[in-house]
């Protein structure tokens, strides 16, 4: 992690900016979960990162969602393995995925009408299965 890691090819984050502390972790483990800090909780400051540009940093906090603090710090907490390295490389794996997925720019939806013979097929389409529903209607004659 010496050098910076890739997001994008034009964006690189300074892994400087990556703030890792270890926690005891729940779940299987047996006697070892109360004595060993395998768990990994990442923090990465959003608002205040050199290394995004601007206008990516609403698509990644609105991505983030409940992991993005007030203070604008993403907060990403892996204890799915037993091992420490292992929830590191998952936590980073989370962070940049999030990352690379807010740095895709959406494209602008153009609204768009329905043409004329959409319009009447959807009709005809109705008129169809209301006829096949009044047919299911047995009434029966006396």
């Amino acid at each position: 992690m010496a050098e910076g890691i890739a997001i994008t090819p034009g964006i690189t984050l300074d892994p400087a900016e990556i703030v890792e502390s270890f926690i005891r972790a729940s779940g299987p483990g047996g006697q070892n979960v109360n004595k060993v800090s395998s768990a990994v909780q990442l923090r990465f400051d959003l608002r205040n990162s050199p290394s995004l540009p601007e206008a990516m940093k609403p698509r990644v906090a609105a991505l983030a969602g409940s992991k993005l603090s007030k203070d604008g710090v993403i907060v990403i907490t892996a204890a799915r393995f037993r091992t420490q390295p292992q929830n590191r490389e998952d936590a980073l794996n989370r962070l940049v995925a999030l990352l690379r997925e807010g740095a895709i720019v959406p494209k602008h939806r153009r609204p768009t009408r329905p043409t004329l013979a959409s319009k009447q097929r959807r009709l005809a389409g109705k008129t169809r299965r209301g006829a096949v529903k009044r047919l299911r209607g047995g009434r029966v004659e006396e």
